[in-house]
Parts: structure tokens; C-alpha cells; sequence
């Protein structure tokens, strides 16, 4: 029986993944929130001030990760998708804008898409992945990703381990994700626009990854963590992120890896053969169209 090699022998993969947002989430909502100063500030607060401070606790601690950058935050930060990568990271495509496909046109998902493309090429950073926003993907996304040539996508749900999709005769590879893995559920709160309502002590959220973790290494997973430093970056969260990262080295079974790598090493895994995407085609005089 052909064994698989994704995970290169450890029993769970660590991708940390930080969704570098900034003030596009805010502004999708509408624009005329660039007016509203204390909740601009407050997702600035996550490329100015977050940023730096994941990149000395990753340095600190010898792991790598992922950073998905929306095109409009690299564009308005010249240097920061550079300043990660000078670092080792991996900087990912997050749309230029922020508007969550399942909301545009497919024209004005690609004219998006690329647009983002366009900004990371005129900064000289390479592009091998994409994560949707808001994990809203459409065929239109895989279709897009599959097109320009990228190695993976990250944005689907459909296992806890990588997976292979071929989209139109190309092989893309799905590092998938899951809410419980995002600390957008346990730590966003905005009045308005309301993203979210919920401030959680990180001691719980800590238990909570820790218990997945542990999980994961009893079912050989793909642990794929979604920060986003305007959340995270706080000094108590991120204290808690050091913890688990800690926790995990000392677990002697746990490996980390830029998603780009554990990309590579799926799409070469004999024991992943390529699925389709989801291709559900509902009744329509049972699910009308609303």
C-alpha cells in the first residue's frame, strides 16, 4: 500500500497563515468608513503594528508562515510585502480589495484578481497561492487561480488535509481551512461596521487550538491556522500564539511549513489523486433561486 508523503513523516503540519488586511475589510463594508478615524486606526493597527511584531516572535521561535496580503495593502505599504519576505516568509495572494467573490460579477472578480497580480509583479514578489476573502470562492476563483498559474488555493473546506483539485485540466492544491482555526470567530468586535461581536480571554482560545492540535496529530492533519494581525497582533493573543507555538515543538511530532512547501510536497503525494470541485446543481422547484 503506497504511503502518503504530504507530511513528510510528522503526525500534523503547522501552516500559520496571517491574513494581512488591514483597512480593506472596512472599507468593502463602504467607503465611507475611511471617515471614521478610531475604526480605521484600529485596523491599521494590524500591518503597523502587528506585522513587526509577529515577524520577532516567528524569528524568536525559528518557524516560518504565510502571509496573504490584499493587492490595495501592498499597494498603500510599499514595503511590507518585501519586509516579509526579506524575512522568509511566504507572501499569498488576498484579492486586491477584499470584496468577497461570491459578491462580484466574474468580470469584476477577474479585473480584482488580477489587479492584486499586477501590484505584487511591479513590487517583485513571487505568487504561488491564494486565499479568498472572506473564504467566499467561486468557480470563477479556482478557475483564476488555475489560469495564472498558481500552485495552490486556500480557501475551501472540503478535508483536513490537502487535497488535489483539477480545475479544467489543471492541478491545483487545496490547503483547506475551517473556522474553528480562525481567530476572527473568537477576537472581532467592531460596532460598525459589525464585524463581529465577540472578545475571547486567548487562555480559551489557546485550549481550544491546543485540543485541535492534539487531534490533528491522532488523524495525521493539516492544521492550517488563519490570524489576522489586527486581532492577533494584541500583545495578550499573541502571547497565547507563542504558547501554542511552543507547545507544539515540544510535542517532538509537529512540523511547520510555508504553505507554498507543503504545496510542493502535496502535489508530488501519489496517494492524492486529483477531485473535482463541488459541482452541486440543485432542483430549482425545490431551491429557487433567492
Amino acid at each position: 500500500m503506497t504511503t502518503p508523503t504530504w507530511h513528510g513523516g510528522a503526525q500534523a503540519v503547522v501552516t500559520l497563515t496571517f491574513d494581512v488586511d488591514a483597512e480593506t475589510p472596512i472599507l468593502a463594508a463602504g467607503r465611507r468608513y475611511a471617515d471614521h478615524l478610531s475604526t480605521m486606526s484600529h485596523q491599521a493597527y494590524g500591518p503597523d503594528v502587528g506585522v513587526p511584531r509577529i515577524l520577532e516572535l516567528l524569528a524568536d521561535l525559528g518557524v516560518p508562515a504565510t502571509f496573504f496580503v490584499p493587492g490595495w495593502v501592498a499597494e498603500q505599504r510599499p514595503g511590507l510585502a518585501a519586509t516579509i519576505q526579506e524575512r522568509g516568509h511566504e507572501v499569498a495572494h488576498h484579492s486586491y480589495s477584499h470584496r468577497a467573490p461570491t459578491t462580484l460579477t466574474a468580470a469584476d472578480e477577474r479585473a480584482d484578481f488580477e489587479r492584486a497580480l499586477e501590484v505584487f509583479v511591479a513590487q517583485g514578489i513571487e505568487i504561488h497561492g491564494h486565499r479568498a476573502a472572506l473564504w467566499e470562492a467561486t468557480r470563477t476563483t479556482l478557475d483564476l487561480v488555475a489560469e495564472h498559474g498558481l500552485s495552490y488555493d486556500s480557501s475551501l473546506m472540503g478535508d483536513d488535509r490537502p487535497y488535489l483539485l483539477d480545475v479544467g485540466g489543471r492541478s491545483v492544491v487545496e490547503l483547506p481551512v475551517h473556522w474553528s482555526l480562525d481567530d476572527w470567530e473568537q477576537y472581532a468586535y467592531l460596532p460598525s461596521p459589525q464585524i463581529g461581536t465577540v472578545i475571547e480571554s486567548p487562555r480559551k482560545v489557546l485550549e481550544l487550538w491546543r485540543a485541535e492540535l492534539d487531534a490533528m496529530r491522532h488523524y495525521r492533519c493539516l492544521f492550517n491556522l488563519c490570524l489576522h494581525p489586527f486581532l492577533s497582533g494584541r500583545p495578550s493573543r499573541l502571547l497565547a500564539l507563542r504558547d501554542l507555538i511552543e507547545y507544539a515543538h515540544s510535542c517532538g511530532d509537529i512540523t511547520f511549513a510555508r504553505c507554498r512547501d507543503l504545496a510542493d510536497a502535496a502535489r508530488t503525494d501519489p496517494t492524492l489523486p486529483p477531485r473535482t470541485p463541488p459541482a452541486v446543481v440543485p432542483d430549482p422547484s425545490v431551491y429557487p433561486i433567492g
